[in-house]
């Protein structure tokens, strides 16, 4: 399908930013299709982290395993799928700026495994991935200024 780029101002210091994005295992409170993560690997969370991950798809659940691929603490994190359906590759940046942080996704998607119509959508399919992924971002904005519930 194709890269995209988001970007989002968060009220929160760029340590916390981080260290809730790093978690593979956050995904659930702010990623709307992530339904569950699991660690397959018992190492601390870095490059070669391994997780499973259970996403609601419009054609029924899909299970990825992916990997932390880069990891540079404080700063960036990439994660990227090994198996499952629309093969992924997320990098997360994260900034100082006037905001406290900006966090900064670049995406690469695939339509591999998508059945039917969906997998030839090409273009269309990535700004639909892109405007859901910009909704994921806008809850993970709204959790981590939350005062009362912040989770970093």
């Amino acid at each position: 399908m194709g890269a995209f780029q988001l970007a989002i101002d968060i009220r929160r210091p760029p340590a916390d930013v981080f260290a809730f994005i790093a978690e593979p295992q956050n995904m659930p409170l702010w990623y709307e299709a992530v339904q569950q993560v699991t660690k397959t690997a018992a190492n601390p969370t870095g490059v070669g982290s391994r997780y499973e991950i259970v996403r609601s798809l419009p054609n029924g659940p899909a299970l990825n395993d992916i990997e932390v691929v880069e990891y540079t603490l404080k700063h960036q994190v990439t994660i990227e799928s090994r198996s499952g359906p629309t093969p992924f590759r997320y990098r997360y940046r994260v900034e100082p700026s006037h905001e406290d942080t900006t966090l900064t996704l670049d995406g690469n998607i695939t339509n591999a495994g998508l059945p039917g119509p969906a997998g030839h959508l090409g273009g269309i399919a990535t700004q639909l991935f892109k405007h859901g992924m910009q909704q994921n971002l806008q809850q993970l904005k709204q959790i981590l200024e939350d005062p009362i519930n912040g989770a970093a």
